[in-house]
C-alpha cells in the first residue's frame, strides 16, 4: 500500500495573484510563507490584465516545476487561474498523479485543487479578453464576501455553481485583500488543508491504480513475448467534470459571520 511518503504528496502551493499584484502584507504573502515549496506566479506587467497573457505566465511558471500543485487565486487571478484550467492551457489536469496529457502528447500540469478568494467579475474585466465559466475537473472552494467592490456575493455564488466549487460566504469581508484587513489569515491555511485532505484518497487511489496498471501492462507484454495471451485491458475511474463533484464534498454554510469565519 502506497504512503504520502513515497507519493508526491502533499501538493505544492501556488499562489495567483490579481491586478496589481499582492504586497507583503497581502495574505496571498502570508500563506506562501505557511507552506514548504511555495511557488508565486509573476507577470511582466502587473497594471495590464490579459487572460490570455496571464494565463500563459501561469502556464510557463507550472511547466519547470514538479507538481501536483494547489492554486491559491485572489480577485482577477481567479479568472485567470479558471480561464488557464476551463481552456486547456494547463493541460487536462486532475488526472494522473504521474502527470496528465493534453491532446498533443504532452504533460500537463498536475493540478490537484483550487482555492478561489473574492473572484472579480468577469464584466468589470471584459476588456482583459472573453471569460466563459465551466464546470473544473479538480475539486476547488469559492470564497465570496457581501461587501466586495468587485463582485456583489450573488455574482461569487453562481460563479461557484458554474465551476463546480463550494461556496463560502464570508460576509463583511470587502474584497479580502490587505485593505480589507486580510493580511495573516488562518482561515486561508485551512482551506487549503481542506483541498488537501479532501484529495488526498482520491490521490492514493490513484497511485495505486497507476502502479497496478504500470505492472499489468509489464506482465502483458511479457506474455505477449512468451507467446501467450496479453494481460486484459485495466479501466481507472478519475475525477468527472459532470456532474458535479461527489468525491470532494466539505460541509461549509453560508452564514454571512465573515469576521467570525475568516479567523481575524
Amino acid at each position: 500500500m502506497l504512503s504520502c511518503a513515497q507519493m508526491r504528496w502533499p501538493p505544492r502551493l501556488v499562489t495567483v495573484p490579481g491586478l496589481h499584484g499582492s504586497d507583503g502584507a497581502h495574505w496571498q504573502t502570508w500563506l506562501e510563507r505557511q507552506f514548504a515549496r511555495s511557488l508565486r506566479v509573476e507577470q511582466d506587467d502587473w497594471d495590464a490584465p490579459d487572460l490570455a497573457v496571464w494565463s500563459a505566465a501561469l502556464a510557463r511558471r507550472l511547466a519547470g516545476e514538479r507538481g501536483p500543485f494547489l492554486l491559491a487565486a485572489h480577485s482577477f487571478g481567479c479568472l485567470v487561474a479558471a480561464h488557464a484550467l476551463s481552456t486547456g492551457m494547463l493541460g487536462q489536469s486532475g488526472g494522473s498523479a504521474n502527470g496528465a496529457r493534453d491532446g498533443k502528447g504532452t504533460a500537463g500540469a498536475d493540478i490537484a485543487g483550487v482555492l478561489f478568494v473574492a473572484p472579480a467579475s468577469p464584466e468589470k474585466f471584459r476588456f482583459a479578453g472573453a471569460f466563459e465559466a465551466r464546470r473544473l475537473c479538480v475539486p476547488s472552494i469559492l470564497i465570496g464576501s457581501e461587501t466586495d467592490p468587485w463582485m456583489p456575493l450573488e455574482g461569487a455564488r453562481a460563479l461557484a455553481q458554474q465551476l463546480g466549487s463550494t461556496f463560502v460566504n464570508l460576509g463583511d469581508a470587502g474584497h479580502i485583500n490587505t485593505a480589507a484587513g486580510f493580511g495573516p489569515w488562518p482561515r486561508a491555511k485551512y482551506f487549503v488543508d481542506t483541498l488537501v485532505h479532501g484529495a488526498a484518497p482520491q490521490r492514493l487511489r490513484d497511485e495505486a491504480f497507476d502502479e497496478v496498471g504500470q505492472a499489468v501492462a509489464g506482465d502483458g507484454a511479457a506474455a505477449t513475448r512468451d507467446g501467450l495471451v496479453a494481460s486484459p485491458t485495466l479501466t481507472v475511474s478519475r475525477w468527472s467534470c459532470a456532474p458535479a463533484p461527489t468525491a470532494f464534498a466539505p460541509t461549509f454554510v453560508d452564514t454571512g459571520q465573515g469576521a467570525k469565519l475568516a479567523g481575524r
